[in-house]
């Protein structure tokens, strides 16, 4: 069975590949009009491709920049960055070159120059240049998250989260922020401060299951009967939510069962969640798949227990 399924990993990639290698090889005879209308939409929907941006950028766009007026600028500063991704540090440093030719006093352009000296590895050239660039402008925050950034890559988690605290302190409306000190507090298993950043994000968007379904398994994760009882009304909300959430139902399943011994009156809870799964897995899995996951049947064991223990 691990042959069976190493060798379905192995296909898909090699589709994913072909498909890849497929769609590159078709680049040669792309009009410019074409690369640049799909770089436009790369930009638009937030698309990280790099390397289809660098192989557009190569094959087409780069012999005919001047065409795109003012556009060109933005496109070069996509491609340095999409370059970056790709470890094409030449690309980037050319077209960040041609950028600080044309805006010499940007800030934007000197946090591109960072971005470069940090896929070099050159760290402290990059930390320099974000601080010169935040002594001219101390509200310029991607300078700021670049700084970050470069303590979290170096696994200097303390100075990211000192540094994230700091940042939060002026700019206390940046979820993605609250999120990513969260994720920091994790890593250094401090969970009740990893709470605090999901309750901030939680008031702020009581709508969105999955900071409810994040907040309940810091809170499963912690144990302890009190924590539990938040874990499983925190699931419940998110199931609610979004009542095709399998996750938040797993958790439902398994906090309830975890405070069936103290209160049976959560078995209802637990047999509530369980029906559900089971009906998603019904209506969106063959039965051979089910059978072969074996999910059902460890939710009916878990179950079963839980009515003889009872």
């Amino acid at each position: 069975m691990e042959t069976l399924n190493y060798a379905c990993v192995i296909t898909i990639e090699n589709l994913v590949h072909f498909r890849r290698e497929l769609l590159l090889s078709t680049m040669s005879n792309t009009r410019w009009e074409d690369a640049r209308d799909q770089l436009r939409k790369i930009r638009e929907e937030q698309i990280r491709d790099g390397l289809l941006v660098v192989q557009l950028w190569e094959d087409t766009l780069c012999d005919h920049i001047h065409k795109l007026g003012d556009e060109m600028w933005v496109v070069q500063e996509q491609v340095a960055i999409a370059a970056l991704d790709c470890s094409r540090l030449d690309i980037a440093d050319e077209c960040r070159e041609k950028l600080n030719a044309n805006f010499p006093h940007s800030n934007r352009v000197k946090r591109l120059e960072g971005m470069v000296h940090e896929a070099a590895g050159e760290y402290e050239e990059a930390l320099k240049l974000y601080s010169e660039i935040l002594k001219d402008d101390p509200t310029y925050t991607l300078a700021r998250k670049r700084q970050i950034a470069i303590y979290k890559g170096q696994n200097n988690i303390e100075k990211a989260i000192e540094m994230l605290n700091d940042y939060l302190k002026t700019f206390m409306t940046d979820f993605d922020a609250w999120m990513e000190l969260c994720d920091l507090y994790l890593c250094k298993q401090e969970y009740s401060k990893a709470c605090f950043c999901m309750e901030e994000l939680i008031m702020s968007n009581p709508q969105n299951h999955l900071f409810h379904q994040k907040y309940a398994e810091i809170k499963y994760t912690q144990g302890g009967i009190e924590n539990m009882e938040s874990a499983r009304a925190y699931f419940g909300q998110a199931a609610k939510l979004n009542p095709n959430s399998m996750r938040a139902h797993l958790g439902l399943l398994l906090s309830s069962i975890a405070l069936s011994k103290k209160d049976p009156n959560n078995s209802k809870y637990a047999a509530w969640a369980a029906q559900q799964i089971t009906d998603k897995y019904q209506t969106q899995e063959t039965k051979e798949q089910i059978k072969e996951t074996k999910v059902l049947e460890s939710i009916q064991n878990m179950l079963a227990m839980l009515t003889s223990g009872n």
